[in-house]
């Protein structure tokens, strides 16, 4: 990105309908610039666009595939204009840096995953960063930002392994609660007719067979002459199994034909203790998950739509999801909130964050709670009067960073602290980012629903 002498009136081209590029338009209008904000344009507004050669185009989309074909159009009509995309996949984003180089591309969810983490970590740190091996936190030191080295406290090994035991075979829901009593029941059947044979002189292999034949109802092999107890024994355990096999039968089927986020035994099994909750899979929490768990925490999600791609895409990563209500108080429990080392409720409605902060405070006071804000305008506002966690404005911070990288300003990341959203500098100092106190520009209709359905229009700023 080109810099941009203070006091310079240069002229910038935002594309999308998103909070985000509503924040960024709102931002860059506050200073000396002139604005066009494109909601869905076609190749000709584009070209209409581009012939102002503007200094820089921001293309902010919730389509990965949309901001793509932005990206590239744009390169193809003005291959020396800077542009800034938001892509979530890193496969495309990888790609799109690869073709594009003066295109620079980036994710919401990559840029505040730090900041979220931190505060889920300990109350604290301010953000979490990792470069390759080493970790950095940012703390507020004598009321600056500091970034310094953090190293966790490592846990000892007899407990991380006896944490790991305890987790597998955790049922979770009805289905799962099915297959593990049914195969407990047939293997209790089983081992206590093997017992019984064994004790009473059979060998080790005979008495296996024996109590097989018994567990698969087809009776013993030679029933014992005058063990009218084993005859018992083996008759109930017979009748026994068809009723635990139809349990096991039914589970099997369901978890089949279910989407199967969580393992019953391996790395995506349920976490008992010192774990963080996150509620809300989308791509900011897809991106939190990772980021936890690259620093050895554990994490589980919970979503309430098991279809969601990122809950899909969790199952690739190994984080485990549980499909439910995050603000469900048997949900939460059954979590083990009490035990979790902190909630974070990151879902893209801050009125459903703000829910499911409410219920983690009914069932665990003292669980840490982070909440995600910055998409409703009215909670923003007021976020420094909500006692139940720590709020992060994610639409803010990452309209921060987008509005430095347009004005050429080299970053290192974003963070915020308390009401104030922070750039940090790449020599690890921080500067206080001056955002537009609007969070909407007036470009896009007050009704949400109805800015989606409107024709792609364009319309200028000037001072």
């Amino acid at each position: 990105m080109r810099s941009v002498r203070p006091g310079s009136n240069y002229h910038y081209v935002v594309i999308g309908e998103t909070h985000l590029a509503s924040r960024v338009c709102a931002t860059l209008h506050a200073g000396p610039h002139a604005i066009q904000h494109l909601a869905r344009p076609r190749d000709e507004d584009l070209r209409t666009a581009l012939s102002t050669r503007p200094h820089g185009v921001a293309v902010l989309l919730h389509d990965d595939v949309a901001a793509l074909r932005y990206a590239l159009a744009l390169a193809h009509l003005s291959p020396l204009t800077p542009l800034i995309a938001t892509v979530f996949d890193r496969t495309v984003a990888d790609e799109l840096s690869r073709l594009l180089p003066q295109c620079d591309v980036t994710s919401p969810a990559d840029l505040v995953a730090p900041a979220l983490a931190g505060p889920c970590l300990d109350p604290a740190v301010v953000a979490v960063q990792r470069h390759g091996d080493l970790i950095r936190a940012v703390r507020e030191n004598q009321h600056a930002l500091r970034a310094e080295d953090w190293h966790q406290k490592p846990r000892a090994r007899w407990r991380t392994r006896a944490n790991w035991a305890l987790r597998q075979l955790r049922p979770h829901d009805a289905g799962t609660r099915l297959l593990i009593v049914g195969m407990l029941a047939v293997l209790v059947a089983l081992m206590g007719d093997w017992a019984w044979l064994a004790g009473h002189g059979h060998p080790a292999s005979e008495a296996f067979f024996d109590a097989a034949r018994v567990v698969a109802g087809v009776g013993p092999a030679v029933a014992p002459a005058g063990a009218h107890a084993y005859h018992v024994f083996a008759g109930l355990a017979m009748l026994g199994t068809v009723a635990f096999s139809a349990l096991f039968t039914a589970g099997v089927v369901d978890r089949m034909l279910g989407p199967r986020l969580i393992g019953l035994v391996g790395p995506r099994t349920l976490p008992r203790s010192g774990h963080v909750i996150v509620v809300g899979m989308g791509q900011v929490g897809m991106r939190l998950c990772v980021e936890l768990r690259s620093l050895g925490i554990p994490v589980v999600g919970v979503e309430r739509d098991p279809q969601a791609s990122a809950a899909r895409l969790a199952r690739n990563t190994g984080v485990p999801v549980m499909t439910g209500d995050g603000g469900d108080r048997h949900v939460l429990e059954r979590l083990r909130l009490g035990s979790a080392r902190a909630l974070a409720a990151v879902g893209s409605d801050d009125l459903d964050n703000i829910a499911v902060a409410i219920a983690a405070h009914g069932v665990s006071a003292n669980t840490r709670v982070l909440i995600r804000a910055g998409q409703h305008e009215a909670i923003a506002e007021t976020r420094s009067l909500l006692p139940m966690g720590t709020v992060r404005d994610v639409t803010g911070m990452a309209a921060a960073y987008i509005v430095a990288r347009l004005l050429g300003q080299p970053l290192a990341g974003v963070v915020a602290h308390q009401d104030d959203v922070f750039l940090q500098n790449p020599d690890d100092t921080f500067s206080r980012s001056v955002l537009s106190a609007q969070a909407r520009c007036e470009h896009l209709s007050a009704n949400p629903s109805e800015s989606v359905s409107t024709i792609s229009k364009i319309v200028t700023w000037k001072d």
